[in-house]
């Protein structure tokens, strides 16, 4: 069930964005040749920690998950779209990285994601991440009273797809409030005009994913949790929490 935010309630989600924000950019800051995905989950639990804030993400376990998730990040490397679960894996140079965190703060849930790459980036990685990024924008740029769900979709997609991408299906953004998903979701690819009409007080967690080798085909690896790209080409994954506000569109979880 979809809830409607007081200006209150937004300002104190803002709050929750805020340590999302500073624990993604103290992950980015960590990650370097040689360091470990649990070192990257260390770096955003200290952040979560020293803001006194607890994760979404940690032992979530939706009913199609074979275990809690035993994390406060997800740490999607190369050919991993979303949900990768940090491990003792070691980054090296030039993989591309995603990394998705979340924060609680006093009820109030904040959601982002972030990719990038790690030494000597490829050139083809640095278009992927920045079209996931023009994705993101444009789709915050249509998250405006008014419109509908349709339209973020349609302008996520367009420019995935104008850059030759392909688009996972079946994963997308979603509302968010007191719980990390709520209604309703948030398709990365749609017909504008469709679906439900965006009001002052709507919440929305937009997050294209983006598979670079043409191709939607993915699946789930062998942890149940992990998913990625069947061909082997790699992903990016873009992500904020946005308010739909009367003034336009209000991000949540920047710095």
């Amino acid at each position: 069930m979809m809830e409607i935010k007081s200006d209150t309630s937004i300002d104190a989600m803002r709050e929750a964005g805020r340590i999302v924000a500073h624990a993604l950019a103290a992950v980015r800051e960590a990650a370097a040749v040689g360091v470990s995905l649990r070192e990257l989950d260390g770096a955003a639990r200290a952040v979560l920690a020293g803001a006194g804030a607890g994760s979404p993400f940690l032992d979530y376990r939706p009913n199609w998950a074979p275990i809690p998730f035993p994390a406060v990040i997800c740490t999607s490397v190369n050919d991993a779209i979303v949900h990768g679960i940090p491990d003792h894996y070691r980054l090296r140079d030039g993989d591309l990285v995603s990394i998705d965190c979340g924060a609680t703060l006093d009820g109030w849930v904040g959601d982002a994601a972030v990719s990038f790459t790690v030494g000597r980036a490829r050139p083809e990685d640095v278009r992927l991440i920045a079209t996931a990024e023009e994705a993101l924008q444009a789709g915050i740029a249509a998250a405006v009273v008014g419109n509908r769900i349709g339209d973020i979709a349609h302008a996520v997609g367009r420019v995935c797809r104008s850059a030759g991408y392909g688009i996972p299906d079946g994963f997308g953004g979603h509302g968010i409030g007191r719980h990390m998903h709520e209604d309703p979701g948030v398709p990365n690819e749609g017909r504008p005009g469709r679906g439900m009409t965006l009001r002052h007080g709507m919440v929305l967690a937009i997050e294209p994913m983006v598979i670079g080798g043409g191709t939607d085909e993915h699946h789930t690896a062998g942890d149940g949790w992990t998913i990625r790209t069947t061909d082997g080409s790699r992903a990016s994954h873009a992500e904020h929490t946005v308010a739909i506000t009367d003034d336009g569109p209000r991000i949540l979880t920047a710095l």
